[in-house]
């Protein structure tokens, strides 16, 4: 037998199964905050630059009608160096592009032709969208087909802009599983139509890690918040609910690998509750552990 050399040793000790699984790789995901987390008593600049010294690199902000605010955004960005990743519009709750009533549609639209143009304004790259609510006056169908109609009348201004619309799964009872999200998604034909996945709005109907991995390439940007079944006092039964971030049922390790399983490269945003700075550098080290796979 031949003698195992030191360097032998270490060679096959770094190429074997227990040494790739003690020390997973960092996944190249950029992190970001949602504006609505930062402290609304601090000044627009205060708070993007407290985003910025908490350790994130981008921020998601909301649809912006009035310019001089929307002005306001991108000087803060400018200042902090924190770029605006993407566009959180507003308006598809209020008012969905699945409504009956061509009025709410038009609403909806000209809140998405107002986000667009934010977008346009601060480099992003991304708006989200809520594409369509299931209710009592809208069934599943009516709500596919409608919005999908409404959404393809948007894609040419979001092509001219090249802003891709991210379509997001919510509570809102429509793309309940991620065969279906791929095929919405699918069926537009357009690079500039694609998936906003949220890691924790799934939990009650699903696992994450089987959605990105279904979704894969589909994905354009994700959402980080926890989920956890807690155990309601008053009525003794498990009830679902958002909980702070590493603390619920998400198993975020299996959620790494499956990141690194579809090579995504994009930014995730995470979506808590608001807080101060010392909360604010909390969350950005949690989010550090979720990204570094411990």
């Amino acid at each position: 037998m031949t003698p195992l050399t030191r360097r032998g040793f270490l060679t096959s000790v770094a190429a074997s199964p227990l040494a790739a699984a003690a020390a997973p790789t960092r996944l190249p995901i950029r992190k970001a905050v949602e504006f609505s987390m930062l402290p609304a008593s601090l000044s627009v600049a205060a708070r993007f630059q407290l985003a910025r010294d908490a350790g994130f690199e981008e921020i998601e902000c909301p649809t912006t009608p009035d310019q001089s605010q929307a002005e306001e955004m991108l000087a803060a960005s400018k200042a902090s160096g924190l770029r605006i990743h993407s566009v959180m519009n507003s308006e598809h709750w209020r008012s969905p592009l699945s409504s009956r009533d061509p009025a709410v549609v038009e609403k909806s639209m000209e809140g998405m032709r107002t986000s667009l143009r934010n977008a346009r304004l601060w480099g992003s790259d991304t708006v989200l969208l809520v594409p369509a609510v299931v209710n009592p006056e809208t069934t599943y169908a009516q709500a596919w087909e409608r919005s999908q109609r409404q959404i393809r009348l948007l894609i040419p201004m979001a092509a001219e802009l090249k802003v891709v619309i991210g379509v997001e799964e919510v509570g809102n009872k429509f793309l309940l599983s991620p065969l279906e999200f791929a095929r919405y998604v699918d069926e537009f034909e357009s690079p500039w139509l694609g998936a906003y996945f949220d890691v924790g709005n799934i939990m009650s109907y699903g696992y994450p890690q089987d959605w990105i991995r279904t979704l894969g390439k589909r994905i354009v940007k994700v959402h980080i918040k926890d989920w956890a079944n807690r155990i309601d006092p008053t009525i003794k039964k498990r009830v679902p609910e958002y909980v702070a971030l590493l603390e619920g049922d998400i198993d975020w390790k299996a959620v790494h690998q499956a990141f690194a399983d579809i090579d995504y490269r994009g930014t995730a945003t995470l979506e808590l509750a608001a807080g101060d700075a010392a909360y604010i550098k909390d969350v950005s080290r949690r989010f550090d552990r979720i990204l570094d796979g411990v």
